[in-house]
């Protein structure tokens, strides 16, 4: 098998590193430099009889202990890709075998005093060799020597040259093995270099492959907690890793221009030519190689549908349950319906792992393969290797993590428990657990084919369709599988929605996306002109079809963008979100038994999830106060890239929290879940999130922001910071009086609010970690704006009527309450005189046309 060097690639939105650190002597004997051997004896005296030798990419002979490597004249200067991964790991690790650990670019040249000389190749500038301006970027730019191969032999009838790379191998070298990140993240130190060796190395046509096992001396610390098991017992850590050369091809395979306008991975670098008058960032997407048949040529450019030349196909890793294999093959083969559109049928390929063939390794980076992890960790992952050169997608090793059904088991009884029947149980039946497996299997190959996350995809479904059969068995309650919609949790009981429009499926987004980057085009048509091509295709197809399109990845302001929401509307989605959680916690106790002999374990990991399941319905309408919509657009299409969401859903929002927040969600703290369990977060974690809220609600990016859209937009009756937060101020607050009398939920609510106000107003005032660096990240955000002014006018405001409220107020523990913040305010404000109430406007009704969800 093969080892691993690194390159560092310049990636437009996933960035991808590789640590080069200092390099030993290693590949190197003797005292002095040697001497060039040319004859056919000369290479006899290093390649014994009793040497074992392989053909492959590098000819690699084995004598003794000692390793070589061959390399032909005709792979110096060609550029590889080198992957390496873990095989093992030790227990306790957050890492499993079949995982990349780094991905570099190298290559081999003749270098001066008889060397062979390994070189990083790092693409950071490129331009054509047509331009003068080529030789001033080659002048600029030199790759660095990793190391050099004294060559042992030269066979000139051969064309080869003969190296030892034993050493470099067996050295510690963070391009072989672990990075001084990685090192530092297992809390290791040195290479035990006695405990270390190369097990064996496999080549094959265009890849070999490195086995080594290597042991390091680890660190020794106070907190054994964080240390693994190994370290703590033996004081060293043993790990397995794979490094895999791959020749890259001699002609990059032509690449795709990025649009950030379609969801796909992209990588760059800066081109120059003669003609410019500014740089250009050539920044092109990820994709696989597809080419129709050279005997379909003529069938493929009358449009009708052909096989390609090489399809992309997937093995399942034989460490694989039986039972599960065929739901992971049918999620991958779920994808030939997009590539149709694209103009390839049978493109996709899932398929069992042949188990008695040795001639094929799972670390083969010739092979993409579904690795089946024995972990605790709820999880899958879906990487590709990639040409940094073009964008082609080269290998997939697909990560499944076994616990992930721990997850999925969860999402689907609490998101869809309401209305199917068999969601309602500890041990889900095969096919069920099969078909949610499926979904996932679907969504990580869709990142392997180059597509990002389209969070914004169910946004294009209006809510009410949620709960419409016949429009979900045709479109799905998502346009993309590529975004975090897991399941329907909106449909109501009385819907009768078939169970299998519950869950995601490969929809109308993830067939357009995949035509737009692998649709092909006349060989003679210049990249320009496919841009342009491209562009317009975007224009036409999401004008006339809205479900086309991308929504990014949720990073931005835009609440059309979120993860784990859906519909167009998240007041009155989260509402019939709600309504279904409320139908599933007074069953939770009887759901969550498996036996009388079990103990709360499964109902205290349900509840925690029920509950944040309620503080993701939450935070989805959050967003929408001080929100952006954010549409990238060419100058060529109409429309503005940004706009603020409209006042009247801002203060819908407001009035949402005020309904299911503000007000202490009862039928969510219920005694019979709550005395059963031992855990204190659960206990506490719906006032954790009203106070998350809160802050977040009065954080400075927020009212900044919301600053910045009234006075952008002063025309057009923004919701202004000041207006913001009188209404915020009333639902908190509301009328006090002699009769006014707090829970201790409200008193925690109004608690919180002056703490944050406090931190507006004062942000080295904040008190505890997470509000100290939210206070620090505020700062920056409300220096010299009206934002600290309007916060002190509330806090002042406040301070008069606790004043004014307290000698009338009877409920001894609500005047305690109101005399503790009193104080609170006066330590940051001091005391002030009594404002005379009529300058006091506290405050008008919050008042809005058809308010929901009032409990």
């Amino acid at each position: 098998m093969k080892h691993y060097f690194a390159y560092f690639m310049v990636l437009l939105l996933v960035t991808a590193c590789g640590s080069v650190g200092p390099l030993g002597k290693s590949g190197k004997k003797g005292k002095g430099k040697e001497v060039a051997l040319t004859s056919a004896k000369a290479y006899d005296r290093f390649i014994t009889d009793a040497a074992t030798s392989q053909k492959g990419l590098f000819d690699v002979h084995k004598v003794g202990d000692k390793f070589y490597f061959e390399i032909p004249d005709t792979l110096l200067n060609r550029e590889m890709l080198v992957v390496t991964r873990f095989i093992k790991t030790p227990s306790g690790a957050s890492n499993y075998g079949g995982e990349k650990i780094s991905e570099n670019t190298i290559l081999f040249e003749k270098g001066p005093s008889n060397n062979i000389f390994l070189r990083i190749s790092t693409l950071v500038s490129a331009a054509s060799e047509d331009n003068a301006i080529s030789k001033a970027v080659n002048n600029s730019n030199i790759t660095p020597i990793l190391e050099a191969f004294p060559i042992k032999a030269h066979d000139e009838d051969k064309g080869s040259y003969l190296i030892e790379v034993t050493d470099f191998i067996n050295s510690e070298n963070p391009l072989l093995a672990l990075s001084q990140d990685a090192k530092e993240d297992y809390k290791l130190l040195s290479l035990e270099k006695d405990k270390s060796f190369i097990k064996e190395i496999n080549t094959f046509p265009l890849n070999t492959e490195i086995k080594t096992v290597k042991t390091y001396k680890a660190k020794s610390g106070s907190d054994k907690r964080k240390e693994l098991p190994a370290a703590i017992l033996a004081g060293v850590v043993t790990l397995e890793i794979n490094n895999s050369f791959i020749l890259l091809p001699k002609v990059p395979m032509r690449k795709r221009l990025y649009d950030e306008r379609v969801g796909y991975f992209a990588s760059s670098y800066l081109e120059y030519g003669d003609d410019q008058q500014q740089v250009d960032r050539n920044t092109y997407i990820h994709r696989w190689r597809l080419e129709p048949k050279p005997e379909d040529s003529l069938k493929w450019k009358r449009g009708e549908l052909v096989e390609p030349k090489k399809p992309i196909v997937y093995y399942i890793d034989p460490a694989t349950p039986k039972k599960w294999r065929p739901y992971l093959i049918q999620g991958i083969n779920d994808w030939q319906v997009a590539f149709e559109q694209a103009g390839f049928k049978n493109a996709i390929i899932g398929m069992e792992w042949p188990e008695n063939d040795d001639s094929m390794s799972l670390e083969d980076s010739r092979f993409s393969v579904l690795r089946y992890f024995a972990s605790p960790f709820k999880n899958a992952y879906g990487p590709n290797v990639v040409d940094p050169r073009s964008g082609e997608i080269l290998e997939s090793h697909i990560g499944w993590y076994h616990n992930l059904m721990s997850l999925l088991h969860n999402w689907y009884m609490i998101q869809a428990g309401a209305v199917d029947e068999r969601a309602r149980k500890m041990e889900f039946e095969t096919e069920l657990m099969g078909q949610l497996i499926r979904f996932v299997a679907s969504h990580e190959v869709g990142h392997t084919l180059g597509l990002r996350h389209n969070m914004g995809a169910s946004h294009a479904t209006p809510v009410e369709r949620l709960r419409d059969a016949k429009w979900l068995e045709k479109n799905g309650h998502t346009s993309s599988i590529m975004d975090y919609a897991r399941f329907n949790y909106v449909a109501q009981p009385e819907d009768s929605i078939p169970t299998k429009d519950l869950m995601p499926r490969i929809g109308d987004y993830d067939k357009w996306a995949i035509q737009w980057g692998y649709s092909r085009f006349p060989e003679d048509m210049s990249p320009k002109e496919e841009k342009e091509v491209l562009s317009q295709m975007v224009v036409d197809s999401v004008s006339a079809n809205p479900r086309l399109w991308f929504g990014g990845e949720g990073r931005d302001f835009d609440p059309r963008s979120q993860t784990e929401d859906l519909g167009d509307d998240a007041m009155q989605a989260s509402t019939y979100g709600i309504l279904n959680l409320q139908r599933i916690a007074p069953y939770l106790k009887k759901w969550t038994q498996k036996s009388s002999s079990d103990d709360y374990t499964n109902l205290d990991q349900v509840y925690k999830d029920l509950v944040g399941q309620y503080s993701d319905y939450i935070f989805h309408v959050a967003k929408n106060i001080g929100g952006i919509y954010v549409t990238p657009k060419t100058m060529g299409e109409d429309g503005e890239v940004y706009r603020p969401v409209e006042k009247q859903k801002q203060k819908q929002a407001l009035l949402f929290l005020n309904n299911y927040i503000f007000k202490e969600p009862k039928w969510l703290l219920r005694n019979d879940i709550l005395n059963a369990i031992q855990s204190p977060q659960s206990k506490e974690a719906v006032t954790k999130t009203m106070e998350s809220v809160m802050m977040n609600l009065l954080g400075g990016s927020r009212l900044s922001r919301m600053t910045f859209i009234s006075e952008r937009y002063e025309d057009e009756d923004p919701y202004t910071p000041q207006e913001y937060m009188d209404d915020l101020s009333q639902l908190v607050w509301g009328d006090m009086n002699v009769f006014y009398q707090t829970n201790a939920y409200r008193r925690k609510l109004q608690k919180s609010y002056v703490s944050n106000l406090i931190t507006l107003y004062k942000p080295n005032e904040a008190e505890g970690l997470v509000e100290g660096i939210l206070a620090k990240l505020s700062e920056g955000y409300t220096v010299n704006t009206d934002v600290r002014s309007l916060a002190l006018d509330n806090l002042l405001t406040l301070q008069g009527k606790i004043k004014r409220t307290i000698p009338v107020m009877t409920d001894r523990l609500t005047i305690a309450h109101l005399n503790y913040l009193k104080r609170e305010i006066e330590a940051v404000i001091g005391e002030t005189k009594d404002v005379d109430p009529l300058f006091i406007p506290f405050r008008r009704d919050v008042s809005i046309k058809g308010q929901q969800g009032e409990e």
